[in-house]
């Protein structure tokens, strides 16, 4: 019988914590709405597009010492509100085809919308920490 068990509840497991990461990625406001929404995502591709050379965007990680040469794989739907920040993320490939997941902070100025950094947040799948909620 603890034969059986074994059988079927550890892949069950093993299936159910490899889907975990995934679930606590996409992250996911439903407060954030309509054109604030809309806004934040426009605001994020826009200041993708205007960081873009030939299709690789540059962004310099801090903590590896390295300039990453990335191409856009996927606009992220979810957004969060972090401190007085918006976040939204862009899964990307660079140059040693690694999944580089970027975070854009975005923020209210006056009237506007601001996209005012990019911050690495995770490198084939091993997260950073960072915390905005203590500014």
């Amino acid at each position: 019988m603890w034969n059986i068990f074994k059988k079927i509840t550890l892949p069950i497991g093993a299936l159910l914590f490899l889907s975990l990461p995934g679930f606590l990625h996409a992250g996911d406001d439903p407060s954030i709405k309509g054109n604030l929404r809309e806004n934040i995502q426009t605001s994020m591709n826009d200041y993708i597009n205007e960081q873009t050379i030939n299709g690789r965007m540059y962004l310099y990680d801090a903590l590896q010492g390295d300039l990453l040469k990335m191409e856009l794989v996927e606009l992220h739907d979810g957004i969060v509100k972090k401190g007085d920040f918006y976040v939204s993320c862009a899964d990307f490939t660079d140059q040693d085809d690694r999944v580089i997941d970027v975070d854009f902070l975005v923020r209210r100025h006056q009237n506007s919308l601001i996209t005012t950094q990019a911050i690495v947040h995770s490198v084939d799948g091993t997260k950073r920490k960072y915390h905005l909620e203590k500014m």
